[in-house]
């Protein structure tokens, strides 16, 4: 055959796989942004009782930390109902866009709720009333969210909602993520990220139980290794925290010496995050959102939730789907300590309301593992007083 017919048989064959192969992705493969990035990170936050297993409690006690603007499902009136053992706080999801596309986004919960979100979504289930209790009831449904039209506009120049008081919600917004808009019934919002929270009684993957020798004894409860554990302390302005890398099943941390500094522990823990995926000023974000409350008084576990997990009780699907999906979240499991528990008693003993008030959320988990531990029936008879007097303060 001569060279000049064997060219142009070999083109027209490159020609005719070109065409099939474009037929082929317009039949059978999802659309995809071939530049479009999406990136999240959140918090999903419980308390350990004594044998070290999430315990259920009311993650939605005490006046709120976000700003008016934001949705609330009920309204918010939840009181000493919803109880569950889990309370995501502040997921947000960021897109990084090189031009103006619309996505929709919805997000499936594990036996929970969505009780706040910004901009206004399409739908959130469920629709219906709840009451005390009912995320325990045996056919407790998933919760979801969704937002049918995103629009990510990369020159998109307005301001966005802003309370004149300051609040943990705007450190969110320092990053270089792209613009979105929601078109509404009243009319556009405007923010830089879609933001969420929720409340669940989905089984913790991890527990933690202090021993008779005071160390933190961390168990794996769980199919995925955890990547980073981190056994964090404060007492007054004296800190001290344990990492520990790759706990696959179970590990026994001493207590940190409280040597420490807060902002030691920041950088450790940005460092953390960017390895996870993160971009820098994401993780500088996520850090800033939550220092005052990760590094509050008391003794904690901090975890890298592994990412297997976080899918499994939290499906998110982008469409069309992003080039890249990144998603680290931070484990919060509250520990009661000998210590924390003396603080908590002498603080009702002397009606010190400061004390108080750094436990305020986790007083009730705290007080009741108190009167499970106590010594005497006297003891017990003296912190179940000490209760009462917190949820009589919670309804007033």
């Amino acid at each position: 055959m001569p060279p000049r017919t064997l060219r142009l048989l070999c083109s027209s064959l490159l020609t005719l796989c070109f065409i099939a192969s474009i037929c082929l992705l317009g039949t059978t493969a999802g659309p995809v942004y071939s530049g479009l990035t999406a990136h999240e990170w959140g918090t999903f936050t419980s308390v350990a009782g004594p044998d070290g297993q999430a315990v259920e409690w009311s993650p939605l006690t005490g006046s709120t930390d976000l700003p008016g603007f934001v949705e609330q499902f009920q309204k918010g009136g939840y009181k000493l109902g919803l109880r569950g053992t889990v309370r995501m706080e502040t997921p947000v999801l960021y897109f990084y866009a090189p031009s103006e596309e619309t996505v929709s986004v919805q997000v499936s919960f594990s036996k929970g709720v969505i009780t706040e979100w910004y901009p206004h979504a399409s739908r959130v289930e469920p629709r219906t009333a709840l009451h005390d209790g009912t995320l325990y009831y045996a056919n407790q449904p998933d919760g979801s969210i969704a937002w049918d039209s995103v629009t990510l506009s990369p020159s998109l120049t307005v301001d966005f909602p802003q309370e004149a008081r300051s609040d943990r919600y705007y450190a969110a917004r320092a990053t270089t993520s792209t613009s979105l808009r929601v078109q509404t019934p009243t009319g556009e919002q405007h923010e830089k990220f879609l933001f969420y929270r929720g409340v669940s009684v989905f089984p913790v993957p991890i527990s933690a139980a202090v021993t008779s020798a005071g160390q933190v004894r961390a168990e794996n409860r769980g199919n995925n290794t955890f990547p980073s554990v981190i056994l964090f302390e404060r007492r007054g302005e004296k800190v001290g925290y344990r990492i520990a890398n790759a706990l696959q099943t179970e590990a026994t941390l001493d207590l940190p010496e409280l040597t420490a500094s807060v902002d030691s522990l920041a950088r450790d823990l940005e460092g953390i995050l960017v390895t996870r995926g993160l971009y820098q000023n994401e993780a500088q974000a996520m850090v800033e959102t939550w220092r005052d409350s990760w590094f509050e008084e008391g003794s904690r576990l901090l975890y890298i939730v592994p990412p297997e997990f976080v899918n499994a009780v939290l499906p998110l699907t982008i469409k069309p789907a992003p080039m890249q999906t990144t998603r680290v979240f931070v484990g919060r499991l509250e520990l009661i300590t000998p210590a924390t528990a003396s603080a908590v008693e002498r603080a009702f003993a002397q009606h010190d309301r400061a004390t108080l008030a750094k436990h305020a959320r986790f007083l009730e988990p705290i007080l009741k593992t108190m009167i499970e531990n106590a010594p005497s029936f006297d003891k017990a008879q003296q912190f179940r007083n000490d209760l009462n007097f917190y949820y009589n303060s919670q309804f007033r």
